[in-house]
């Protein structure tokens, strides 16, 4: 009698739970496939627009014989590229493509009025090359358009360039030449194993600066001497080294370029090639030195410096190698330079969290600055946008018997709280939270009343290599205690509601959300899953091959036994039945590398379980969202879940 009672109790156990797993609300819009997601309320969308009619403009490169410069920026669906003769003058749109476009570089001959780019198609990141003909106007595809190519990089004369490119195996990044007047004879020029890249030609365009990346703390420059087929490492040592960017100074005796040496921290340095010797330029700058570039008559050299998460740009005068800080610059991020070949200009794109990005102009003389482009904020006025405080919160261990720090930019609203907090995590795991101009931050903070947190845990960018390799292999999972240290210093602040807390974040931030969510579920009250990793050992053996050993060496190798079983110990689909608190999980189907099965495996499990779960799918994207019909629609879903789920 209690065999059979027992027996109809399983039956009806596993019948609830299959009637509860299966009911799910499926529906498709456009190229989204929506479960369980509710209709989106018109307040909602009424209350979004003008924070998702923000724009911004990514400097690409100056236009021939000072026809003014090239930009993209988004007017549609996706960003494409445009003309702008003036400061301050039109956006003329030059091209009309369904994908986003990037990379512009113009041929550095101004006769041959072109200039190269990259598109690829539905986000799947085998991007391939394409010419653009600025008398014509049209566009001409000059790779295989199958593999997944990136470079090309002009030779000086502007009759070659050089690029990489899968095709090969489809996964290593093999060096190709092609003459411009027949690209369809493109050449390997150096076979390779592992991950390649092009830096930079020699002034005599007869060697090439090449680099192998093997992970973020390790790589190598090379020197390639295009006819002789010589190969030589620069530097050679013992030391695990990474190097930066990297520029032939117009002399051809040496190269300007970044690397942490001997040193927590990217130095600017220069290379004698007769010598062989180093010499230090920014010794006394303990901060990453990111991004260089060098005039073309090669005297003045521009570099920035990533201080505290805030981007600081500095002037070098390469004849006698001393620098100096750009004054005048407001705090937030300068990125995108480039000198005009007159060597009197310097073009930059300047973002802060108050205003999107535009392209200025700086006069080398005098420091003044000059605004090409004044980019749309859907008539908001963003001198109410909230500039986030960096705090530095301590964790669970120390440094030399001192508690460690962890850096956070903190977005709070106006007003008495206590509020409700996201604490929004990067991923990488390599990247670095820094304050840009993010309207839906800013919607978070001045239209629902929610505190936002940007976390640089253990293992991000811009503090020293150690602190870069704090979360390396079986160290994984103390960058999730970092979160739980976090979530001790939200409940000592009056300000905040410790009963009130989400966490979001996107591919590896993905996965510290869900890992949060099983390792602090009492302490969360949701969470969104942003193309996050669900479990190492399948993401690592189904990431696109390209991507796979470089994630090895971050993550760990899975076909080590016991490297298998601890990665399968942490991943969240190991402890789903551990999240109880509602989930809403965003995907691409075309992702590379966080394949959408990891998605699909995470909401399965979660809902095996009994968890709620909100699941956004869209077929037309990859690695995040890049077309405004379907980030739209995914913004207005995550605001409705964080009404349902955080709010209440």
């Amino acid at each position: 009698m209690f065999r059979k009672s027992f027996q109809f109790l399983v039956i009806v156990v596993v019948a609830i739970s299959f009637d509860l797993f299966s009911q799910i609300n499926k529906r498709e819009v456009g190229n989204l496939v929506l479960e369980n997601i509710p209709e989106i309320p018109q307040t909602i969308i009424d209350r979004l627009s003008q924070y998702q009619n923000t724009r911004s403009a990514s400097f690409q490169d100056w236009l021939p014989n000072n026809e003014g410069i090239l930009i993209s920026t988004r007017f549609a669906e996706t960003s494409q590229f445009h003309k702008v003769k003036m400061p301050g003058g039109a956006r003329e749109q030059i091209t009309f493509f369904n994908e986003p476009v990037s990379g512009a570089t113009m041929n550095p001959d101004p006769s041959r009025r072109m200039f190269l780019y990259t598109k690829d198609v539905g986000g799947g990141e085998f991007y391939q090359i394409f010419s653009y003909d600025l008398n014509s106007g049209t566009s001409t595809l000059l790779t295989d358009g199958k593999s997944r190519n990136s470079g090309g990089v002009w030779s000086n004369k502007g009759d070659q360039f050089v690029f990489t490119s899968t095709k090969r195996n489809g996964k290593d990044n093999d060096i190709y030449l092609s003459e411009i007047n027949n690209p369809a004879s493109a050449a390997m020029i150096l076979q390779v194993e592992g991950s390649w890249g092009v830096s930079d030609w020699s002034p005599d365009d007869s060697k090439l600066l090449l680099g192998k990346y093997v992970s973020a703390n390790e790589s190598y420059p090379y020197i390639f001497d295009i006819k002789t087929k010589a190969l030589t490492q620069v530097n050679p040592s013992a030391e695990k080294i990474a190097y930066g960017g990297a520029k032939w100074s117009k002399d051809g005796k040496g190269i300007f370029f970044t690397s942490d040496e001997k040193s927590e921290f990217q130095r600017l340095r220069y290379f004698d090639v007769a010598t062989q010797k180093i010499k230090v330029i920014t010794e006394n700058l303990n901060w990453d030195i990111e991004e260089v570039e060098l005039s073309d008559r090669g005297d003045m050299l521009a570099f920035t410096a990533n201080e505290d998460g805030l981007t600081k740009l500095y002037l070098l005068n390469t004849n006698s190698m001393l620098y100096e800080q750009v004054p005048g610059l407001p705090m937030g991020q300068v990125y995108g330079l480039s000198f005009h070949s007159d060597g009197k200009k310097l073009a930059m794109v300047i973002n802060t969290s108050q205003n999107p990005g535009d392209v200025f102009t700086m006069n080398i003389s005098d420091y003044s600055l000059e605004r090409w482009t004044f980019s749309e904020v859907g008539g908001l006025n963003t001198s109410n946008f909230v500039t986030p405080e960096l705090i530095h919160f301590e964790t669970f261990d120390s440094v030399d018997g001192v508690t460690r720090t962890i850096p956070a930019f903190v977005y709070k609203p106006k007003g008495n709280g206590p509020f409700p907090v996201i604490i929004d995590i990067h991923g990488g795991p390599e990247s670095q939270a820094q304050p840009y101009f993010n309207p839906i931050n800013q919607y978070y903070v001045n239209e629902m009343g929610i505190a936002v947190i940007e976390p640089n845990v253990r293992g991000s960018s811009g503090y020293g290599k150690s602190y870069l390799l704090l979360d390396n292999g079986y160290k994984r999972e103390e960058t999730v205690k970092d979160i739980g240290k976090l979530l001790d210093w939200i409940e000592k602040q009056p300000d905040f509601d410790a009963k009130r807390v989400a966490v979001s974040g996107g591919s590896y931030g993905g996965y510290m959300v869900l890992s949060s969510m099983f390792n602090f579920n009492d302490r969360l009250k949701c969470g969104v899953d942003i193309v996050g990793i669900s479990n190492f050992v399948t993401f690592l053996q189904n990431t696109q091959d390209y991507r796979r050993d470089l994630r090895r060496v971050e993550y760990g190798d899975e076909r080590d036994p016991q490297m298998r079983e601890y990665l399968n110990k942490i991943s969240p689909t190991t402890n789903a039945s551990k999240i109880t608190k509602p989930l809403f999980v965003v995907q691409g189907l075309n992702d590379p590398r966080v394949p959408h099965t990891e998605a699909r495996q995470i909401v399965d499990a979660v809902r095996s379980s009994g968890g709620d779960v909100w699941y956004l799918l869209a077929k037309d994207e990859g690695h995040g969202f890049r077309k405004k019909t379907n980030r739209d629609y995914y913004l207005y879903s995550e605001v409705l879940f964080y009404e349902k789920f955080l709010l209440k």
